[in-house]
């Protein structure tokens, strides 16, 4: 099943309203991950079943009217389950004494619903296990802890799994200026002679440098630099912005000589034979983990009026049980290497010569050299829907005989 553009760009609305919304508000920010296509099914559920301020205020998070959220979320998640590399579900459990509404819980999966027994610590052993399962270990826990007032739990786990077209080569690498000056990190480089596959777009939030890293699978990751004074949010939002073409780049084989763009530098150079263009990536290795509380930035998943404790309740069209969001958080991580990229997330609610050659000849190089705070947007290459989103600040540090995943 195909997801709509429609559905498309209100998922990344999110990833670029989330953005703005973490914590990272300061130039060069923190570490950090999450996955909008990991929240927005929900949101769109509970859109569905929601009365009163609480339905407009989800609809609005969702970006769709609530009558069509709920079918929305559906073909967003068989489309995403028919992705190569990436593995999706949907989990519901609520107590054998919650009724649900026969209409709602029908547009769920069939297989999605289990059972609360209300015993704590048996509840979380199951939540855990099922989020284990469904990541393939790359989250270890439910985001959400069940307790003797939890009457319901809706969630979804994604985690994707893909391998470059072109490895990297590992190299220890020591920054020389910036934030991470002095340290010796694990750098990742390559030549490619496809100069398309970086670019440079001036955005309202300043210039931003996209390089796109290909896989084997369509799951694509995307590098974004942007000017020192740029926050992540901004970074990430132009990123968006950059993907649904409300924002031009200038692709690599257009680029003026010189320095063209944040990381970003062409030269001309002589040589003793004929060389195509090519473009030189230099960047790092990371591992980002990150945990959210959705509640924190109510206002932009819809989720103001649903969290307040009151009679008759927010969702009617779930259940007749007075039901209000107690908790909404997400686990995500993302882990980029020399050979691929992986990333999940669990809401609930990654040469020598001798002599002196004659250089007769002249060559053009693009070099991408990502040595401070960047942004990273992993997508699938052909609807472009953004899967996870995160900013780097603390990259992995180079060690000796160390095995890539």
């Amino acid at each position: 099943m195909r997801v709509t553009n429609a559905t498309i760009r209100a998922v990344n609305g999110l990833t670029a309203r989330w953005a703005a919304a973490v914590r990272n508000s300061e130039p060069g920010g923190g570490n950090t991950v999450f996955s909008a296509a990991g929240v927005w099914p929900l949101l769109a559920f509970l859109a569905d079943g929601a009365g009163g301020a609480a339905r407009a205020e989800l609809a609005d998070a969702v970006g769709l009217p609530a009558d069509r959220a709920a079918g929305a979320a559906r073909e967003l998640l068989a489309s995403m389950g028919s992705m190569r590399g990436l593995d999706s579900a949907l989990g519901l459990w609520t107590r054998r004494t919650l009724e649900l509404r026969e209409r709602w819980e029908a547009g769920l999966p069939a297989e999605a619903h289990g059972v609360l027994t209300g015993n704590a610590e048996a509840d979380k052993g199951a939540l855990d296990a099922w989020a284990v399962k469904r990541t393939g270990g790359l989250i270890e826990e439910m985001p959400v802890l069940p307790d003797e007032d939890t009457e319901l739990v809706l969630a979804t786990a994604l985690a994707l799994r893909t391998q470059w077209l072109r490895p990297f080569h590992e190299w220890p690498r020591t920054a020389e200026v910036g934030p991470w000056h002095g340290r010796e990190l694990k750098g990742l480089r390559r030549a490619s002679t496809l100069l398309d596959r970086v670019g440079v777009a001036d955005t309202p939030r300043g210039h931003v440098t996209e390089l796109k890293v290909l896989s084997d699978n369509a799951i694509d990751v995307h590098l974004l630099l942007g000017e020192e004074a740029t926050t992540p949010g901004q970074v990430l939002a132009a990123g968006v912005d950059i993907l649904a073409r409300r924002q031009p780049v200038v692709p690599g084989p257009r680029l003026p000589y010189g320095d063209v763009g944040p990381g970003l530098r062409v030269v001309r150079e002589r040589g003793a034979t004929p060389q195509p263009p090519t473009l030189e990536v230099r960047t790092v290795a990371y591992e980002v983990r990150a945990d959210h509380d959705l509640l924190d930035h109510h206002e932009v998943f819809g989720l103001t009026t649903a969290r307040g404790e009151q009679a008759p309740g927010h969702f009617p069209g779930i259940s007749g049980f007075p039901l209000h969001i107690g908790a909404a958080r997400q686990f995500a991580m993302a882990r980029f290497g020399a050979t691929g990229f992986e990333a999940a997330a669990v809401t609930a609610f990654g040469a020598a010569g001798a002599g002196v050659p004659q250089l007769r000849w002249v060559t053009t190089r693009v070099r991408a050299t990502f040595d401070r705070p960047f942004g990273f947007l992993a997508l699938h290459r052909h609807t472009r829907l953004v899967l996870a989103a995160g900013w780097v600040a603390d990259p992995e540090p180079f060690r000796e005989d160390e095995e890539d995943y």
